[in-house]
């Protein structure tokens, strides 16, 4: 439990920065910064894929399949979501809608149960969950309040554009709350696999689907007529570290931190954890603006932690005595 709670805390501080990117690149389309972000994850994925080749050659065509839905939803449409979100509703909205998943997942992946191939353990009662999900939910709330606040004392506010980024939002936690509960029972079910193999995997898996929709993009600013400077638009240098450094950080290292932590937790306590990357999203966000959160956010702040250490506390009992362990 400590260590998985370790990976999975650096794998939020590494997922915090997908939210950066949006905010830094105003003026780049929220599809080239998928689609390039993928693209600099496939290319990392490459070279590494050498040091993984034992673990990716045990890999069979299912698990190839596998690895290329959990790419396409978990990473490229995700993330498309997520900074036509930002874009649109600036970052603490998309954030903090993004901050329910540790409720959402929790409550999905207890109804959705054992999986066949996967460590069968006793479901948490909704009674153990109760209190960590109030918690949980209690303090996004608060942080949620202040920020709506804040939005409307803004002049010009185009409420139009901030609630299409809220349902793009609500896009975005539909795909992730899929993803790491299915990412979770690969895992749990192929013990004997490498988190990191699987991470590099899941990078091959998606550097084609980032071909193709960087392709297909510069193909229709090109149809369209569209002013903006392709292949890599006007800040070329600002645009490629970018780039490379949210596909290294945030795609492959919190990929790799987040197997381990999957390894080691059940999906409904990993589920609850992603805490972790709306609290580093929040921190690095306040960076940017250059000042320090309300009171009452951080309350809500405060709340979330409590709630994660809360959740921490409820351990799901094996239910067979040949389970493989923890």
């Amino acid at each position: 439990m400590f260590t998985g709670t370790l990976f999975a805390l650096a794998a939020g501080l590494m997922w915090g920065l997908v939210f950066v990117g949006p905010l830094l690149l105003p003026e780049y389309p929220a599809t080239l910064q998928s689609f390039g972000r993928y693209l600099a994850f496939g290319l990392i994925a490459l070279p590494l894929a050498w040091f993984d080749r034992s673990t990716l050659r045990q890999l069979t065509r299912a698990d190839w399949r596998e690895a290329l839905r959990l790419a396409l939803v978990g990473n490229v449409v995700y993330y498309l979501f997520l900074a036509s979100a930002i874009q649109r509703a600036g970052g603490p909205l998309p954030t903090m809608i993004i901050g329910t998943l540790p409720v959402v997942i929790a409550i999905t992946a207890n109804l959705r149960g054992h999986r066949a191939g996967t460590r069968r353990e006793q479901p948490l009662r909704w009674s153990q969950l109760a209190p960590s999900l109030g918690l949980i939910a209690l303090g996004i709330a608060l942080v949620n309040h202040v920020e709506i606040e804040r939005l409307k004392a803004e002049p010009g506010a185009d409420l139009g554009s901030y609630v299409l980024g809220a349902a793009l939002a609500v896009g975005a936690v539909a795909c992730w709350t899929w993803y790491p509960i299915r990412n979770a029972e690969w895992l749990r079910a192929h013990p004997e696999r490498s988190p990191r193999g699987w991470a590099t995997a899941q990078g091959l898996a998606t550097l084609p689907l980032a071909l193709v929709g960087y392709a297909f993009t510069w193909a229709w600013f090109a149809l369209s007529g569209s002013p903006f400077v392709m292949p890599f638009g006007p800040r070329v240098a600002d645009f490629l570290l970018l780039m490379f450094a949210i596909g290294l950080l945030a795609s492959w290292l919190g990929t790799l931190c987040w197997n381990e932590a999957s390894q080691r937790l059940p999906p409904t306590v990993a589920g609850q954890l992603i805490v972790f990357e709306t609290l580093s999203a929040l921190a690095y966000a306040f960076v940017l603006r250059g000042q320090w959160p309300a009171t009452e956010t951080l309350a809500g702040v405060v709340l979330l932690v409590a709630g994660v250490l809360w959740a921490l506390r409820a351990r799901p009992v094996p239910e067979t005595a040949d389970a493989h362990p923890n």
